[in-house]
């Protein structure tokens, strides 16, 4: 967690349609680093195979190598299907642009 620095929340904006309809390219969310998950949570990922690349997707199931995750759009995601498990970075608690609403 020391990459994303010491305070707990972020903001993140949302890049690409993996996540549609729960969140769209654009979106600003509230990210809560450090935070466990849970199957269902909304999650900041980390992939061994990309390890510059963040991605916001839905947790599936813990695995002894990390997170299997899922994008909520199927046909528009890169996710555990290809990538393998994730190390989650944090839990995506809230959209706060457009339409603030809590992320479920």
């Amino acid at each position: 967690m020391n990459t994303l620095g010491r305070l707990p929340w972020r903001r993140l904006l949302v890049r690409g349609p993996s996540m549609a309809p729960t969140l769209r390219d654009g979106d600003v969310v509230l990210l809560r680093a450090g935070k466990q998950p849970w199957p269902g949570a909304v999650v900041m990922v980390r992939w061994a195979s990309r390890p510059e690349q963040l991605s916001v997707k839905r947790a599936v199931r813990h695995e002894g190598a990390g997170w299997h995750v899922l994008g909520d759009n199927d046909l528009g995601s890169t996710d555990s299907r290809e990538l393998g498990p994730a190390e989650v970075l944090g839990v995506v608690g809230w959209r706060l642009w457009p339409n603030p609403v809590r992320v479920r």
